[in-house]
């Protein structure tokens, strides 16, 4: 299996009950052989155009897991879901990680010299 990323941006009216459509999400993913590795709220921003006539959305990232079989079938539903005004689903940059990873690295152990001295 390989890790990518899901963006999800869910219809602003069920922010108040936002589990149940990362619940059908979540199992989408789980239904078609993948797993959630982890999950972000970004909360409820305003896009930069308007989607299926609206001006905010609820952004939620995902980190997870899928066979290559399962990509088609978790953009088709997606495709079709009410919940969802928006999707991006990308392979995750292994070197883009690793470099990410190590700028933050170097970044705490600079700020940890400068508070010793």
């Amino acid at each position: 299996m390989k890790e990518y990323e899901l963006t999800v941006l869910i219809h602003p009216d069920l922010e108040t009950d936002l589990e149940a459509p990362l619940e059908k999400v979540r199992k989408l993913v789980k239904d078609n052989g993948g797993r959630v590795v982890s999950e972000d709220n970004w909360g409820k921003k305003k896009l930069a155009y308007r989607i299926k006539g609206e001006d905010f959305a609820v952004y939620v990232y995902m980190d997870v897991e899928l066979p290559a079989e399962a990509l088609l079938k978790l953009s088709n539903t997606l495709n079709i879901t009410d919940e969802v005004l928006r999707y991006l689903l990308v392979k995750v940059d292994e070197k883009g990680r690793a470099l990410l990873a190590e700028a933050k690295e170097r970044a705490s152990e600079e700020t940890e010299e400068d508070s010793e001295e």
